[in-house]
């Protein structure tokens, strides 16, 4: 009979300093605000691109770091808000949910591959995903339909997270070589 041996994986400094800087990044990307009929931040996009090229183990806990962050009053949230209540508050559901982005997303772009049209797919399921758990929260925290909060939350955002997405799918494309 033959032992079968794990692999332990460690982090190393590399992986610290990935976290970091991706942190980093979703909360320069929520500070970027592009003012259309309603404003349009780039988190989204930050959360698929950390996914596509850290794996989700990696993006999981950079997504972690970054809301911790947040929590412990740091201004990397949208709008430059921090604190619990920007979490726990009607849309913080939506922050959460990009924790389930980052693991989605890191995941398949980790067992099935990295082409464009595989990043697409991945990315938009993570933002569906994302959008589910946000919408139910919002629901629960002001008390409106499903349909209402559709309309308010995620109908506004649906033409800018796709862009934002075939962004992130292009260059987690582009850039995987770079990572390791």
């Amino acid at each position: 009979m033959g032992i079968i041996m794990r692999e332990r994986r460690t982090f190393k400094t590399i992986d610290l300093v990935y976290i970091g800087l991706f942190a980093a990044l979703i909360a320069v990307c929520a500070w970027i605000a592009i003012p259309l009929t309603v404003s349009v931040t780039l988190q989204t996009f930050a959360v698929c691109l950390t996914a596509g090229l850290l794996g989700w183990k990696r993006a999981t806990l950079t997504t972690i770091v970054y809301i911790l962050l947040g929590i412990i009053g740091l201004p990397v949230f949208t709008g430059f808000n921090s604190g619990l209540a920007a979490v726990t508050g009607p849309t913080g559901g939506y922050i959460v949910g990009f924790i389930f982005t980052a693991l989605i997303v890191g995941f398949a772009v980790e067992k099935v591959g990295r082409k464009i049209w595989q990043n697409v797919v991945f990315m938009v399921i993570g933002i569906l995903v994302c959008y589910l758990f946000g919408t139910v929260w919002f629901v629960i925290a002001y008390k409106v339909s499903f349909v209402s909060a559709l309309s308010t939350c995620v109908i506004p955002f649906l033409l800018p997270d796709a862009v934002k997405i075939v962004l992130a799918a292009v260059l987690v494309n582009r850039l995987k070589r770079f990572v390791k």
